[in-house]
């Protein structure tokens, strides 16, 4: 019984490692950040982060369009293509004007990547403006 247990053992790790990952073919988007917090602005404040990407895939990426959740995100991203290995921004301004409290905003990079479509988020908390000012 051990024997044949040793067998199977043997037998399996065998076609486990013969079992050779196909190589990836295309481009490939990877953010060097997921999400920011640009923790608390007051009403009316415009902030702006930029997320740097990588193209890891072993072709040109083409970014065809970047959707946020609403008009007061907006992007700013590359109209040229990403070399194999080369990095690139996605530039995002978030205009906080006629919003209050917590704000979680989306950002849908749609390409020609195998992972598509690629997301990053932005998060702030609005506070009441200044009277001060």
């Amino acid at each position: 019984m051990k024997y044949l247990a040793s067998l199977l053992l043997i037998g399996f790790a065998f076609f486990a490692t013969a079992q050779e990952e196909e190589p990836m073919t295309g481009p490939k988007i990877s953010f060097a950040e997921k999400s920011f917090d640009f923790g608390e602005i007051s009403q009316g404040e415009k902030v702006e982060h930029i997320f740097q990407f990588e193209n890891i895939g072993n072709e040109p990426l083409i970014i065809s369009d970047v959707r946020t959740t609403c008009g007061c995100t907006a992007p700013e991203w590359p109209r040229d293509a990403v070399a194999p290995g080369a990095t690139a921004k996605i530039k995002v301004v978030f205009n906080s004007a006629g919003k209050m409290g917590m704000q979680n905003k989306v950002i849908t990079v749609m390409s020609n990547a195998v992972n598509n479509p690629a997301r990053v988020k932005i998060v702030t908390n609005v506070t009441a403006p200044d009277p001060n000012n």
